[in-house]
C-alpha cells in the first residue's frame, strides 16, 4: 500500500489508466485463463456446465442472473466473482460514493476535482471492498438501493433541488464494484423499475428530484424457479437486461456430492480422540441426500440443498464422538446404528409432501434405508456373503446398536466366522463399523431379521 499514488497527479504520472468493472473482470479472466488458474476455487461439479457459462458472459460483458434452487451455490460463485477484480482499485477520497478519480460521476467528486485538480488525494479499495449483496425482501424501499433525501442536509439549510441533499443508497455506494441482488423476484415490482431506471436510463429519482448518474456497476442476481410464480416474478424489462441466465444444479455424481461434503463440513476439534469416517458412511450420507431429491415425498420445487449432507454429516460425526466420550473410546468411528441421529438436521433441511401425522419419519426412514442398500451394493456381492447369512438361520441371533463398545463386535466376529473374511488391519472401531454395515445390508436384502427397539437392534435369521 504504501507504494501506491496517494494524489490523482502522482497517479497520472505513474501511467494508470482505469477500465470500466466488466472490461476489468474480462482482463482478469483471459489472464486466468491463459495461465490455466483455476477460476473457482472451491466450486465442485459445475466445471464443465456452469462455468463454461459465466467464462462466456464475462467475456460477452454480460450481466448475469443465477437461476437455481436452493443449496447450489448461486450466492457462493457471485461472490467468488470479486477473484477477477484488481486487488487494490484506487477512487476519490472524502466522496460519498466510490469514484474513479479521472471521471467522477457525483456533485461532490467532481467539486473536490475542481477545487483540488491533481492534489485531490485518493482512497484504495480492496477487491473485497467493492463487493456488496442485498437479500430482496418485500419491505425493501427504493431508499435502501438507490437514496434518499437526507433530512439533516436540508435542515442544514440546502435546498431539496441541491444533489448536496442526498443520501445515497447500496447500488450507487457500489460504484466501480459488483453487486448482488438475491432472490430477485421477491423484490417489490415498483422497486424493480428504480433498479432498470438506474442501470438502462442512467437516471433516478427521488422525492421528485432528478439525479444524472451514469454509476459503473456490474449487476448480479440470483433467483429460485419456483419464485418466478410462487412468489413474485422478474419483471420483463429488467430480465431483459441481463445478457445470461445460468442455470445452476445439484452435485450429479455421488463423489462430487461428497467433495463438498468434506470440504465444508465443519468437525470440531475432537482432542485427543482419533476420528476415522469410514469411506462407506460418508457415501451413505451423500447417498441420502441424493435419494432425497428424487423422493416423490419430498417437495422437489424447494429442493434438498447440498446443506442437508453437510449438516447430516456433522451430526453423524458428533454422534460417534458422543459415544466415545459415553464410553470412554479413543476411537470416533460413525457406524449405521448412528443414522438416526441425523434426523433431527435431514428433516429440518426438506419439506415433505405428505401432511399426515407421523409421515416425516416413516418417509426419512425408507430414505436412509434405500440410501444403505445401494451403497451396500456398491461394495458387496450378497452371493459372496451366503456363508454369513447361512449362520443366522441355523438359529443365531447377535445384537448391535449406536451405544456398544467397539470391543463388543468381537463377539458377533467369533459367533459368525464368514465375517473375518472381509476384514484386514481395522482398528476395533472400524470393524464394529464394517459388522453393522454388513448385517444392515443383509436386512435389506432380506436374508436377515431385524428387531429394533431403544437403540439396539437384534438380528436373527430370516
Amino acid at each position: 500500500m504504501s507504494d501506491l499514488p496517494n494524489t490523482l497527479g502522482e497517479l497520472k504520472s505513474s501511467g494508470y489508466q482505469p477500465l470500466p468493472v466488466k472490461a476489468e473482470l474480462r482482463k482478469n479472466l483471459i489472464a486466468k485463463l491463459r495461465t490455466g488458474e483455476r477460476l473457482f476455487p472451491g466450486i465442485v461439479g459445475f466445471e464443465d456446465s456452469v462455468i463454461p457459462q459465466i467464462v462466456n458472459a464475462l467475456l460477452a460483458s454480460q450481466d448475469i442472473i443465477f437461476l437455481g434452487e436452493r443449496g447450489q451455490a448461486k450466492s457462493r460463485i457471485v461472490r467468488s466473482l470479486t477473484q477477477l477484480l484488481d486487488e487494490w482499485t484506487p477512487t476519490l477520497a472524502g466522496t460519498e460514493i466510490p469514484e474513479d478519480p479521472y471521471r467522477p460521476i457525483s456533485a461532490q467528486g467532481k467539486a473536490i476535482i475542481e477545487e483540488r485538480g491533481d492534489q485531490a488525494e485518493l482512497r484504495w479499495l480492496n477487491r473485497e471492498d467493492r463487493y456488496g449483496e442485498k437479500l430482496a425482501t418485500p419491505d425493501i424501499t427504493i431508499a435502501d438501493l438507490i437514496g434518499e433525501v437526507d433530512p439533516i442536509k436540508v435542515a442544514e439549510g440546502r435546498y431539496l433541488a441541491d444533489e448536496f441533499t442526498l443520501h445515497f443508497g447500496l447500488v450507487p455506494r457500489l460504484n466501480r464494484g459488483i453487486f448482488a441482488i438475491n432472490e430477485l423476484p421477491d423484490l417489490a415490482e415498483r422497486i424493480q423499475v428504480g433498479l432498470l431506471n438506474l442501470l438502462e436510463e442512467r437516471d433516478i429519482q427521488i422525492r421528485g428530484h432528478k439525479v444524472r448518474l451514469p454509476l459503473d456497476v456490474f449487476i448480479v442476481a440470483t433467483a429460485n424457479p419456483e419464485d418466478y410464480t410462487n412468489r413474485g416474478r422478474i419483471i420483463t424489462p429488467l430480465k431483459d437486461r441481463y445478457g445470461a441466465q445460468i442455470r445452476t444444479h445439484y452435485p450429479e455424481t455421488i463423489e462430487q456430492e461428497m467433495q463438498i461434503m468434506e470440504q465444508e463440513a465443519e468437525v470440531l476439534d475432537m482432542g485427543d480422540y482419533r476420528v476415522e469416517v469410514p469411506g462407506f458412511m460418508k457415501e451413505i450420507i451423500a447417498e441420502i441426500t441424493h435419494h432425497a431429491r428424487k423422493s416423490p415425498d419430498i417437495n422437489q420445487r424447494s429442493g434438498v440443498s447440498v446443506r442437508a449432507s453437510i449438516s447430516d454429516y456433522e451430526a453423524l460425526v458428533a454422534n460417534a464422538f458422543r459415544r466415545a466420550l459415553s464410553l470412554d473410546e479413543s476411537e470416533v468411528v460413525p457406524r449405521v446404528s448412528d443414522l438416526p441421529f441425523i434426523m433431527p438436521s435431514f428433516q429440518g433441511k426438506v419439506e415433505f409432501e405428505a401432511m399426515e401425522e407421523g409421515q416425516e419419519d416413516k418417509i426419512s426412514n425408507r430414505i436412509v434405508q434405500g440410501a444403505v442398500k445401494s451403497v451396500f451394493d456398491r461394495h458387496y456381492d450378497v452371493n459372496d456373503l451366503e456363508s454369513v447369512a447361512y449362520t443366522f438361520n441355523e438359529g443365531l441371533t447377535v445384537e448391535t446398536g449406536e451405544a456398544m463398545r467397539a470391543a463388543d463386535y468381537r463377539n458377533i466376529v467369533e459367533k459368525v466366522p464368514g465375517l473375518g473374511d472381509v476384514f484386514r488391519d481395522e482398528t476395533e472401531g472400524m470393524r464394529a463399523a464394517i459388522i453393522e454395515f454388513i448385517l444392515e445390508g443383509l436386512h435389506l436384502h432380506k436374508l436377515l431379521n431385524k428387531y429394533s427397539d431403544s437403540g439396539r437392534s437384534t438380528f436373527t435369521g430370516s
